[in-house]
Formats: structure tokens, sequence, C-alpha cells
């Protein structure tokens, strides 16, 4: 976990849990498992690309496993939450530098950003979509 990035949050906050989703997911994604992306996400997850492709949590950890989308190392730039005033949906939005290998192309180092929208379920947190993007 990278501490830098979630030092501005109060460990045990909304704001601390919601920037960790980000944070664990970058790096569950690096480790290649599954299981770890699929307690963050959603059933109903989707994983917009920056070419508009649409993703279920079940495509992206397939592609994830099998190669498809290979994932080297994460350097967070900011995390941000918004936490809504009723604490159920939050928006997380995550710059990092990612080095990275995806649809075959060649590895390169991407400045990443996600916006994701996280919803608290059964008193937990968890994400139901990200958008990547370029910054």
């Amino acid at each position: 976990m990278s501490q830098d990035a979630l030092a501005r949050y109060k460990k045990g906050t909304d704001e601390y849990e919601c920037a960790r989703l980000y944070d664990e997911l970058c790096a569950y994604s690096m480790d290649k498992d599954g299981e770890g992306i699929r307690r963050l996400c959603a059933g109903d997850y989707a994983l917009i690309h920056m070419t508009g492709m649409v993703q279920t949590r079940d495509e992206y950890i397939a592609a994830v496993l099998d190669g498809t989308l290979n994932y080297y190392s994460t350097e967070h730039d900011s995390i941000d939450v918004e936490v809504a005033p009723d604490a159920a949906t939050a928006r997380i939005r995550g710059r990092s530098r990612i080095n990275a290998a995806v649809f075959g192309g060649g590895r390169n180092t991407w400045r990443l950003q996600q916006d994701l929208r996280a919803e608290k379920r059964d008193g937990r947190w968890v994400l139901v979509e990200s958008r990547a993007s370029t910054y």
C-alpha cells in the first residue's frame, strides 16, 4: 500500500477507506490477484477504458490474469476522495504513473487517471465504476 498517497486521510475515515480502494486495486492488478480485485469491486462493477471499451468485473479480472493487461509498477501522484453527505457514495480520482503493457502493445509508462465511483454496501465500501483517461 502506498502510505504517501494515503497520508492526507485519517485512518478509519470513509475518505481513507475509499482512497485505499484505489491503492489496493492498483496493487492487486499488478500482483494479478483476481480474488483481491473481486473483493474490492462490486458484482456490477464496470471499467470504461480510454478507448470507450467497457469491461465487467469478471472480464477485467480475466484480462489481468491472462496477460491481456499487465501492470508492472504504480506511483501515485494523487488520490482525491469526495464522500457524499449521506456517506453512502463516493467519488475517487486517482492520478498515477503506471508502467504497463496492455492489449498486446509494448511496455510503457502512462499518466493514468481513474475516476471511480464507490458505494457503501452492507457497511463496506466497494468500487462500482472506473473511467480511465490520461492527465
